[in-house]
This record gives structure tokens, C-alpha cells and sequence, in this order.
């Protein structure tokens, strides 16, 4: 069995890394300023996270600016695989990211509204740079919808149908974000990343919950996820990455040590 990976997650605005609750807004006054993504990052590698996932939610050209600073600075100082989303709409975007030092782009958004923006980024970049994020709120009992512009916007699409559509298109992974758990530090919702675990053949990252050691466990095991997201746990000092690691190997999840 492949290495389970831990990913520590920073949402960037401004140049700082902050924290909300189910994507709670910058305009609405209700994200929690964390420190800076530079020193954060350094602290997670040294940790032994096996990646880092930026998100870039200024949303503006001064904040694309100081996005590639901080991507820079970063890919300097640290040695694990960066992934960088955010305000990423063309094929150029994902070129600027990967020239500051990227490994990975992620598309949310841009992907819903011009599918054809993963097969081009797949095409001139491999599937292995092409991550397509999903935010997924539940509907119905057997039912979760796809939204878009930071969780704000329903699309009428099905998770499950729209993460096959993205691997058809050339999508090398999935982070699917659970809109209904996102920073509430109740769980991962095990079913939706179950069924879309088993529906693609690419990797899956869980994304949304995390406030527990057994929550990460869970998702990996019952919910059959590659990797698990964490953001709040990481941030505030609750865990470390390595005891994450420790506790995931003492369940038999082989982590890389």
C-alpha cells in the first residue's frame, strides 16, 4: 500500500495565512488572522509534512503579486511539494505558479466554468501538475452538490459525476472540500469521499473536519482517501504533523516517518 500523505493547508489573503468556518469570508469579517505562510511553512517541513497547499483568497492582481513572493520564498527555504490554488484561470496562471516554484496547481472554479482548462493544463503540464478541487455540500440524503466561488455559488452538479468528469479530462488528483465540515473540527464526511475515492482512479485528498487524531485516521481508512488536508489543527498548535504521523502509524496506516 502506498504512503498515506499529511498536508498541512494555508489560505492565504494579503500576504497573511488566515482561518474561518465553513468558508467564512473576508469581506463578512470572519477569517482569524494565523501568521505568515513563509514561517509556517518552514515550521510544517520541518515537521515532516509530505506537501503544502497554498490558497490564494485575495482574489486581486496586487494579491497574485504576492502570491508568486510567497511561493517563491517557500520553494527556497523547503523541499516538499507545493501545490498552489486560487484565482488560477488560464493556462498562463498555472505557468506563472509553477515558474515561482509550484509542483502542482489546483482549479476550483475555473475548472467548473471552462472545463476544457484541465485538459489544457494537462496537456502542456502532465496530469501529475493538474489538481481539480471540489467543494461539496450535501442536499440530500444520497445527494452533494458542487459549488463554486469559495462555496458560495451552487451549480446543480453532482460531486460524485463532476470528479469523474475532472480525471476524464485530465485531473491528476482531487482534493474534495466538505463545505458542511470545513473548520468546524467535527470529522471528515466519510461517505462523500468514500464514493468518489472508488468512483476515480486518482488519488483522492480529504479536505474539511479535521479536529481529532481519529478523524484523520478515519477518513483514510473508512474513507478510503490517499491524503488527508488539515488546516485549524496544524495552525493553532493543537498537533504537530509528526505526531499526526505517529498516531497514524501506530493504526497501521503506513505514513512516511
Amino acid at each position: 500500500m502506498l504512503a498515506k500523505r499529511v498536508i498541512p493547508c494555508l489560505d492565504v489573503h494579503d500576504g497573511q495565512v488566515t482561518r474561518g468556518v465553513r468558508f467564512g469570508k473576508a469581506e463578512a469579517g470572519e477569517l482569524r488572522n494565523v501568521g505568515d505562510p513563509v514561517e509556517l511553512a518552514l515550521r510544517y517541513n520541518e515537521q515532516g509534512a509530505d506537501e503544502m497547499v497554498f490558497f490564494d483568497i485575495t482574489a486581486s492582481a496586487h494579491g497574485r503579486k504576492t502570491m508568486v513572493d510567497v511561493i517563491e520564498r517557500v520553494a527556497e527555504k523547503c523541499f516538499m511539494p507545493l501545490t498552489v490554488g486560487g484565482g488560477i484561470r488560464a493556462v498562463n496562471d498555472m505557468q506563472t505558479m509553477l515558474r515561482a516554484g509550484a509542483d502542482k496547481i489546483s482549479i476550483n472554479s475555473a475548472a467548473l466554468v471552462t472545463p476544457d482548462l484541465i485538459r489544457a493544463g494537462a496537456e502542456k503540464f502532465g496530469s501529475q501538475c493538474i489538481v481539480v478541487s471540489v467543494d461539496a455540500k450535501r442536499f440530500d440524503p444520497g445527494r452533494w452538490e458542487v459549488f463554486s466561488h469559495g462555496g458560495r455559488k451552487p451549480t446543480g452538479l453532482d460531486a460524485v459525476e463532476w470528479a469523474q468528469r475532472a480525471v476524464e479530462l485530465g485531473a491528476g488528483e482531487i482534493v474534495l472540500n466538505s463545505i458542511d465540515a470545513d473548520g468546524t473540527k467535527a470529522g471528515f464526511d466519510l461517505v462523500i469521499t468514500r464514493r468518489i475515492s472508488e468512483s476515480v482512479g486518482v488519488p483522492v485528498v480529504a479536505s474539511g473536519g479535521a479536529g481529532k487524531l481519529e478523524h484523520m485516521a478515519e477518513v483514510l481508512l473508512e474513507g478510503k482517501a490517499d491524503a488527508v488536508l488539515a488546516a485549524s489543527i496544524f495552525h493553532f498548535g493543537e498537533y504537530t504533523v509528526k505526531e499526526v504521523k505517529q498516531f497514524l502509524a501506530k493504526q497501521n496506516i503506513p505514513v512516511r516517518l
